[in-house]
């Protein structure tokens, strides 16, 4: 091995540093780069030359070469944005996109994605952000029956697909729930009367083809609640309240109520195409009573709606209001069909447009048949409002539910002004998209103009056992390889991979006090080097000399 050989260990030397240095340069470049990983260059050497020596056998080594360039993947920092869709992932992950109708997947930190004309959620690029379609848990239509149970977590659909939204709008929802809670003042008198049916005074005091259907004097409190049908107009359902005079009831105290709509906006349908409009049962949704004790708490609640096949002439009779139908929630149930749909006016049709009607209490006991089912008549067997008859003195003929469970918020009469404590129902009109919003679940949310909140999506990150293995494609993205392995993908914030910062990106990770000690470091090897190499020509020189 001569004095040359020294020569090329110097050039190993030069070229791995000016390697490095190509890295160093690199970092420094993308030092404000969003979601950049910065690079370490690993240098070995290069292997080395057997010789002979005095003892044996040696080695001489031949210089340097780049072992091995490894990304750092350690978390960089959060930059807050004014933008809902600047996303930042909190600990393990990529974000997947992919080109537009491209079986290409790649993977990326950068997380600057933006709604695109078309409604894809896309990055710089136009490639489109990655994630599952949310099951539609929209609310159906209020069902009879045992108890199902139900779940709040958020449930996706089939595979990863393109973040798009395609409709903008929220569709209406028809009110299936209304809560009703009211103070009835019990010093208030009874404004209405009636000698054969005094439990159905307001009743018998309803006609729907007046106007209006009911005068001021005939009851004591009203109470005015907005709900909605299924094409998202809205409508008056006004529930009615008057005290029964009782006699002898050791203190406790009955109230009637009747839940009313507009008699114009009444579309049920008696048989064919017959009409609830122009009758004097048009608007009456719902009678029943409310009875309390004598501290003025709710103890029992009585409900009853018109029975199906009735004709017009039968509607305001009595007999053909029977003990109304039970919801799973155990709270009695009414019609309200609105838009005149066909097998949709009784709660017993096809298709019923049912409400439940809650007061604060509910009936935990939904055993029994036929129309009685669920309620309590003890000895008395009524089925219909007609044979409560006229004895008002003895209220426990009046069914209540079979177990009953009291809310903590519930209707009372106690000795102050009448009041509505608390109404709501879960209906709503259409709506239009103002904003969305990421949790740092992933769960990509639309807000809209309706109130609605409603989960669009869930964003789905990738994450690889040996991420170093991946390969850098530019534009801040990535590409797996054998090395890296197959893409383990899941939901953010669960199996290890991080949550999501929605109104954040993840900037470059690269630290300028490290990669500037780095650089003098690497400018002092490449200038060791060099004078391997000016060293080794001055030697080669003197040998040269020898011969003048």
């Amino acid at each position: 091995m001569g004095i040359s050989a020294s020569l090329f260990s110097g050039i190993t030397g030069l070229q791995a540093h000016g390697d490095k240095m190509s890295v160093l340069g690199n970092n420094i470049a993308n030092v404000n780069t969003v979601g950049f990983k910065s690079a370490k260059m690993h240098f070995e050497d290069a292997i080395s030359q057997d010789v002979t020596t005095a003892t044996g056998t040696a080695q001489v080594g031949r210089g340097v070469q780049v072992g091995a360039i490894y990304a750092d993947f350690a978390q960089g920092s959060f930059e807050t944005t004014s933008e809902a869709t600047d996303l930042a992932i909190g600990g393990d992950g990529f974000f997947i996109v992919t080109p537009k109708g491209e079986e290409t997947t790649y993977y990326t930190r950068a997380g600057n994605f933006r709604f695109d004309k078309d409604g894809y959620l896309t990055d710089p690029h136009g490639y489109v952000l990655q994630g599952w379609e949310v099951q539609d848990e929209s609310a159906n239509p209020i069902a009879t029956g045992t108890t199902v149970s139900t779940s709040n977590q958020v449930r996706t659909i089939g595979v990863p697909t393109d973040i798009r939204l395609e409709n903008f709008q929220s569709a209406p929802q028809a009110t299936s729930t209304i809560n009703m809670i009211t103070n009835l003042d019990s010093g208030e008198a009874s404004r209405s009367t009636s000698t054969n049916n005094p439990y159905f005074s307001l009743f018998e005091a309803w006609d729907g083809s007046q106007t209006p259907p009911l005068g001021d004097s005939l009851y004591g409190y009203q109470s005015t609640i907005k709900v909605y049908d299924a094409n998202g107009s809205s409508h008056n359902v006004t529930t009615y309240y008057d005290q029964v005079t009782l006699s002898n009831a050791g203190g406790k105290k009955v109230w009637e109520f009747i839940v009313t709509s507009q008699p114009s906006e009444d579309g049920r349908i008696v048989s064919g195409t017959d009409t609830f409009l122009n009758t004097s049962a048009a608007g009456l949704l719902m009678t029943g009573t409310l009875t309390f004790n004598a501290a003025g708490d709710l103890t029992g609640v009585s409900a009853f709606t018109l029975k199906s096949g009735v004709g017009s002439s039968g509607l305001k009779n009595l007999s053909n209001w029977t003990l109304a139908n039970f919801s799973q929630d155990g709270l009695p149930v009414l019609t309200a069909n609105f838009l005149s749909t066909s097998n949709a006016s009784f709660t017993d049709s096809t298709s019923p447009t049912n409400i439940e009607m809650n007061f604060g209490m509910s009936n935990k006991d939904l055993s029994g048949s036929g129309v009685t089912k669920g309620w309590d008549t003890g000895s008395s067997s009524i089925s219909n409002a007609s044979q409560l008859g006229t004895d008002v003195t003895d209220i426990t003929r009046i069914p209540n539910f079979g177990n009953v469970e009291k809310s903590a918020l519930a209707t009372t009469s106690y000795s102050s002004g009448s009041t509505t404590l608390f109404q709501s129902q879960d209906g709503y009109t259409a709506g239009f998209l103002q904003n969305v919003s990421v949790s740092r679940d992933g769960v990509l949310t639309g807000r809209y103009s309706n109130g609605q909140i409603q989960e669009l999506f869930v964003l789905t990150i990738a994450d690889f056992n040996n991420e170093w293995g991946l390969r850098r494609e530019g534009g801040n993205l990535f590409s797996e390889t054998r090395e890296s392995g197959d893409a383990l993908t899941g939901r953010p914030n669960t199996g290890g991979k991080g949550s999501i910062a929605s109104n954040s990106l993840e900037m470059s990770n690269v630290d300028l006090a490290v990669e500037f000690v780095n650089m003098i470091t690497t400018q002092r090897g490449f200038q060791a080097n060099s004078k391997v190499i000016t060293t080794t020509d001055s030697m080669m020189g003197e040998l040269i000399q020898l011969k003048r």
